[in-house]
């Protein structure tokens, strides 16, 4: 038996109103999800067409108070991805890091940059290092 569309009051009785009108329903990496005749909806999307009107085109909707249950249009606003991706938390854990997974430090010294990421010197010099050994043992097995 299909689920029926669910109605602007519907979608409301599943979130908590706050400063955040925080979704309750199902959610897929974090932010709320409905289907509504036959359409997959992001609910904090769905609540902005409802309410403030369509999305302009090629931009998307940056959750401002952070939390992607959010739904209440005062804490979202329209911008490009570029600016969403700059805005957003994406990559902060690495950026916080202090030290290589080795605990060398990210320092100037020991720290260069390769396509966009931190690379410790000294993790590579060891790297290097073990490569030269196994071509070493491996030319004089040969």
């Amino acid at each position: 038996m299909p689920h029926p569309t669910p109605t602007v009051e519907t979608i409301f009785d599943r979130m908590t109103i706050g400063d955040c009108w925080e979704w309750g329903g199902h959610t897929t990496k974090g932010y709320g999800n409905v289907t509504v005749a036959g359409q997959q909806w992001r609910v904090h999307r769905l609540v902005w067409t409802w309410l403030v009107g369509p999305i302009p085109a090629g931009m998307e909707l940056d959750h401002l108070c952070k939390n992607k249950r959010c739904c209440n249009p005062d804490h979202l606003e329209p911008v490009a991805h570029a600016e969403n991706v700059r805005r957003g938390e994406s990559g902060t854990p690495q950026r916080n890091r202090t030290h290589c997974p080795q605990r060398h430090p990210y320092d100037e010294t020991n720290t260069y940059i390769k396509g966009g990421s931190r690379v410790c010197r000294r993790c590579k010099s060891i790297a290097e290092v073990n490569r030269q050994r196994r071509k070493r043992a491996a030319q004089r097995e040969e």
